[in-house]
């Protein structure tokens, strides 16, 4: 319960009462005063106490709005009413409504006005799949002056009711308030949340405008960072989820009300907003998923072990860390390289000297089974071969509107750039640099991009590609003009922000991307400036400047695959919804310390919902000086993220496990368990990119019904079936877990591997020496319950391990299991997959009259060399085996009973089969045995 001590009645300027929780900020841009307010037709009320970040100046939302008009012919039309006006630019005085229903329950909201407005759905392209569900949704009119709407289910039950007022629709700055059903929100991005669950005790704001900002976890910080994801998932009081996704690229925030509610405003196009009706969490992302697009398959190798860091000061320095790491037996997979690489730092070049010799220690690393992977920062610099090829190609680049906003003390340095009107800036190469437009309406550019990836690839044969600096970030981006020359040259961009051209970069509205970092702060700030053209001139950047890592993510992923022949494997900084479609994503510039590794473990979670599970963090974090506990436990969590990194900062020491003898140990017995299980994860993407679902996922998705798990933030579900509870606090040598009592869970750690677990929330020993707590699931249900694909055991590489033979884990409930077996090579490009070539099982285990496990290989193949099964082992088995029952299809086969064993006291039951079971082959294998003691 909420308890606000009321300190006064009366507020100036009111006109009626709107509740403490539930007010709509009229100054979020400056400090408010009762005259400034007053000004622009708002309330001010300083004595109230209310929630933290109650505002003192807020509108009369009540009487702000448009009024419907259901007159014969004006069905969907809104007049701006006879209540307040915008305070940001005129109102527009008439606009449409459109509902839509797109099928199977998804829902489409559509308010604005089609007058040159800007669109982002033609670009993005979006797939718009839905999927079956028997819930429905509909929209009431729930007012009509001002025009509201409740979107409610077909119990009635309500999602989104705008009654609370305040729909304001201008030129550039659009606003739409909401009351919600429950304070349980997931989501919304990319932003440093320090609970997954948002926090309603207080009015919080977010911007999501694209930002090269690293993240800081020490505290609330609600700066906006690198990528945009304006999606929610809710719970609702009966524990039904839906997911709302608002499609708009331009700058956007977003408040959350004590109420609950939330006001989301944006500075252009439409609101367009989509409601998936779920009802469980894990079908509202899925269907956002069919929407927005699946993601893409990672190659098996991309999910091993890569090591990296900025700041290697040679190829050999590089080669050394390598090979500590390697000579620690720690498995490893993927060797980067930074910007140290280059020449000067420019794109597809190599540094002569420091780096001679890249090209044939990559081929060294191929013949051992590795990887490698380069960055590729967006922008060329202006003086050089490459951008010169771009010119003959009448490549697209982010270019000013007219000449006479072209820099001259900038473009006259550069005679291939000087009768152009390219915005050229300053990142990381000493002269300056363009930004090709992804977006560019002809295939110019892309072709462009793929001709400079051959060529370098005909250099240095690397397997994947990293995209950084991609919002795009410019360094040095200012409003005034230097008050010294430089010596050297490096003018920086400056932006207008006064005179007609100012409305984009200083637009009315700022959102809360520019108030967090205040007076000074303008939209255009750390980047390209918003008036600058891009699509070949059509649009501005104001508009598709959050689509700038999207479009490069696209590009380069089909460019990849022309380049290589194989699968893309792409990581993106910046990223926007679908996203994930061509691309993973890191969390940034991380720091090391122990509250962004806490963070990092939502965020993951976070970008699964968002359709990147293909994401992880810097481990160990990217910025300042890591510590040996740190590093060692940051290692046992990040085993269990899709992209997993070891990643570090240039002037900072060498973090590498390697470094620490125990982290080697604990990075190795990590990396070992992860290896085992890569054939379950590599399944798990498999679903990801097939059905939508999630890899990393909170507790909430498997039991949502359970309001323990709905808080739950530093645990998490790896796939349906294991639950991880990782170290995240120093000194730490135990940790609290939460295990449902809806099902059963049983230990993989070394110490009771195999053992009952305890339900509810326990305490767990977390030693140094052992992987993070880690629990598997028998599920109640039969339906779901767990039957894990693993290796026999770990290799050094992926390489090495898909040559190693399957052994299932199996852990039945109720004396069944099912689970699932996919299998591919690892790499093949994947067109589509109704034609790709592949190995998909179902797996069903059974102790009802008698044991049996059935393997039916429902799509098979014969160009594809798949493992063999050779090993069983099963949890909570009853007594011990008869060995020499074991049948193949009715046929006796053989068991290694020296390699077989069984614990009463554990109740763990391992069999090694010594005649191997094929699983290429459509067909139905069916292995049954007896126990000794059957009568």
């Amino acid at each position: 319960m909420k308890v606000f001590l009321l300190l006064s009645l009366l507020a100036v300027g009111a006109h009626g009462a709107i509740p403490i929780d539930r007010r709509i900020d009229c100054q979020p841009d400056s400090e408010s005063t009762a005259e400034s307010c007053l000004a622009r037709g708002c309330v001010y009320d300083e004595t109230t106490v209310g929630p933290i970040g109650t505002p003192k100046c807020y509108m009369r939302a009540d009487e702000i709005g448009y009024t419907a008009n259901f007159g014969p012919g004006g069905g969907e039309i809104l007049t701006k009413n006879k209540g307040p006006s915008s305070p940001w630019g005129d109102d527009i005085s008439s606009i449409r409504y459109r509902i839509s229903g797109l099928g199977n329950g998804v829902l489409n909201v559509r308010i604005g006005t089609e007058e040159r407005r800007y669109d982002p759905a033609p670009i993005l392209n979006l797939p718009r799949e839905t999927l079956p569900s028997d819930e429905t949704l509909q929209v009431d009119i729930a007012g009509t002056d001002p025009f509201a709407i409740a979107v409610k289910r077909g119990d009635g039950s309500t999602l989104f009711d705008t009654s609370i007022g305040g729909l304001i629709f201008t030129d550039q700055f659009i606003q739409i308030a909401a009351l919600l059903p429950s304070d349980k929100m997931y989501g919304w991005g990319e932003n440093i949340h320090q609970s997954l669950k948002h926090d309603f005790t207080r009015y919080t704001s977010w911007g999501m405008f694209a930002r090269g900002d690293a993240p800081n976890s020490t505290d609330l910080h609600t700066a906006n960072l690198y990528g945009v994801h304006p999606f929610y998932l809710l719970l609702e009081p009966s524990g039904k989820a839906h997911g709302v996704f608002f499609l708009n690229t331009n700058a956007q925030d977003v408040t959350t009300l004590p109420a609950p509610g939330l006001v989301y405003r944006t500075t252009g196009g439409f609101l367009d907003m989509y409601f998936f009706p779920g009802p469980t969490p894990g079908q509202v992302i899925a269907q956002y998923h069919a929407f927005i697009g699946r993601p893409f398959m990672p190659s098996y190798w991309a999910l091993g072990y890569q090591l990296c860091r900025w700041g290697y000061k040679s190829l050999d320095d590089l080669k050394s860390r390598v090979n500590a790491v390697m000579a620690a037996g720690i498995p490893l997979d993927v060797v980067y390289a930074d910007i140290d690489y280059m020449d000067r730092r420019k794109d597809f070049t190599t540094d002569p000297e420091k780096w001679s010799g890249f090209n044939e220690y990559i081929d060294q690393l191929h013949s051992k089974g590795m990887s490698s992977i380069l960055i590729f920062d967006p922008a060329v610099q202006a003086d050089y071969d490459v951008f010169q090829r771009a010119k003959d190609k009448k490549v697209s680049f982010i270019e000013w509107e007219r000449a006479d906003q072209v820099q001259p003390e900038i473009q006259s340095q550069y005679p291939m750039a000087n009768d152009t009107k390219i915005m050229l800036g300053l990142v990381w190469p000493d002269r300056h640099v363009a930004f090709p437009d992804f977006l560019d309406t002809t295939t110019a550019t892309d072709e462009w991009w793929e001709d400079e990836f051959k060529r370098y690839y005909q250099q240095v044969k690397f397997d994947g590609a990293w995209i950084d600096m991609n919002e795009p970030q410019v360094f040095y981006t200012r409003n005034t003009p230097n008050d010294e020359i430089p010596s050297n040259g490096r003018y920086p961009v400056i932006c207008p922000k006064t005179g007609p051209d100012a409305k984009w970069d200083s637009p009315p509205y700022q959102t809360h991307a520019v108030f967090y970092y205040g007076e000074d702060a303008f939209l255009g700030q750390d980047s390209l400036c918003l008036t600058g053209l891009s699509q070949r001139g059509t649009n501005r950047m104001y508009n598709t400047r959050n689509l700038y890592g999207w479009s490069e993510s696209r590009s380069t992923s089909a460019v990849m695959e022309k380049t290589t022949g194989r699968r893309a494997n792409v990581i993106s900084r910046s990223t926007f919804a679908s996203s994930g479609r061509y691309a993973g994503h890191w969390l940034g510039d991380n720091s090391a310390t122990w509250s962004d590794l806490r963070t990092s473990i939502s965020e993951a979670m976070e970008f699964n919902m968002f359709g990147l599970p293909y994401v992880g963090s810097d481990v160990c974090g990217f910025k300042g000086v890591s510590n040996e506990e740190l590093c060692l436990r940051w290692h046992q969590m990040a085993a269990f993220h899709s992209f997993y990194r070891n990643h570090n900062a240039i002037a900072y020491p060498s973090q590498d496990p390697a470094v620490w003898p125990s982290v080697a140990a604990a990075t190795k017995k990590a990396n070992e368990f992860r290896y085992r299980y890569l054939p379950y994860l590599y399944n798990l993407h498999y679903r990801s990119s097939t059905l939508g679902d999630t890899v990393v996922r909170p507790l909430f998705f498997e039991y949502p019904l359970d309001e323990a798990t709905h808080e739950i933030s530093y645990q998490f579900m790896w796939g349906p079936s294991i639950t991880v509870a990782p170290v995240y606090t120093q000194g730490a040598t135990s940790v609290e877990a939460y295990i449902p009592a809806a099902d059963t869970y049983f230990s993989l750690n070394d110490h009771n591997y195999g053992s009952k677990v305890t339900t509810g929330l326990n305490i767990y020993d977390a030693p140094t020496t052992s992987n993070a707590p880690t629990f598997v699931r028998a599920k109640l249900d039969i339906s779901a319950a767990s039957i894990i694909p693993r290796h026999q055991s770990s290799a050094i590489t992926t390489t090495a391990l898909r040559a190693l033979p399957f052994s299932y884990l199996v852990v039945p409930g109720n004396g069944a299991a099912s689970g699932t077996l996919f299998w591919d090579d690892g790499d093949s490009i994947v067109e589509s997959w109704k034609d790709a070539d592949y190995v998909l099982a179902d797996l069903t285990y059974s102790s009802v009259g008698g044991n049996s496990l059935v393997v039916n290989v429902t799509r098979g193949t014969t160009t594809i060399i798949v493992p063999t099964l050779a090993e069983l082992e099963i949890f909570d088995y009853p007594s011990a085996p008869d060995y020499s029952s074991f049948t193949l299809n009715g046929a006796k086969i053989s068991v290694n009973t020296q390699a077989s064993k069984y614990s009463a006291i554990t109740k763990v039951f391992t069999v090694a089969f010594s005649q191997r079971i094929p699983l290429n082959k459509e067909g139905v294998s069916t292995i049954r045995w007896n126990n000794v003691n059957k009568s």
